[in-house]
C-alpha cells in the first residue's frame, strides 16, 4: 500500500495563488462591477481572480499525493516557444497588425510540440488568423487594424 505525502513546495505554490486572487479580489471589487450584460470596469478582473483562487486552491489540494510518483521532466521547450509567443504578439500587434503578429505567435506556439511538422504549423496558425479575423473583426466589430504600419500596406 502507497502513503500520502505532502508536498510543501506545491502547497505554497497553491496558497500563493490563492493570496493573489485574494488580493486582485479586493482590489476589482472597489472597482464598479456592472452586470454581466453591462460590465463594468472591475467585472472582468473580478472574473480572473475568482479563477486563479480556484487554480490555488486546485494547487494546494494536490500537494497531498502519493509517495513514490515518479517525477517527469520539465518540458522546456513547451517553455521556450509557448511563453514568447503571447510576448511577441504584444510587442508587434501595434506595429505588424493584427494579422502578421497572430500568424506568427501561432506559429511560434506551434513548434512547442515534438509531433508538429512544418507545414501543418503553417496550415494551423492560418486556420486560425482566419478565424480569428472573422469572429473578431466581422463577427464582433471589433476595430483594429489588420495590417500595421510596419508593412507599408
Amino acid at each position: 500500500m502507497k502513503s500520502v505525502s505532502f508536498d510543501a513546495t506545491e502547497a505554497i505554490c497553491g496558497a500563493i495563488f490563492i493570496c493573489l486572487g485574494i488580493f486582485f479580489a479586493w482590489q476589482a471589487y472597489d472597482l464598479d462591477l456592472g452586470t454581466t450584460f453591462r460590465m463594468g470596469p472591475g467585472y472582468f478582473p473580478l472574473v480572473l481572480s475568482l479563477i486563479l483562487i480556484l487554480l490555488g486552491g486546485v494547487i494546494f489540494l494536490r500537494a497531498g499525493k502519493v509517495a513514490n510518483e515518479p517525477m517527469t521532466s520539465i518540458a522546456w521547450r513547451g517553455i521556450f516557444f509557448i511563453l514568447p509567443a503571447p510576448i511577441f504578439f504584444g510587442m508587434t500587434v501595434r506595429g505588424l497588425g493584427f494579422v502578421p503578429s497572430l500568424f506568427l505567435s501561432a506559429l511560434i506556439a506551434s513548434f512547442a510540440s515534438h509531433k508538429m511538422k512544418p507545414v501543418m504549423a503553417v496550415l494551423l496558425s492560418a486556420a486560425i488568423t482566419v478565424f480569428s479575423v472573422l469572429v473578431f473583426n466581422y463577427g464582433l466589430g471589433l476595430p483594429f487594424q489588420r495590417f500595421g504600419p510596419w508593412l507599408n500596406f
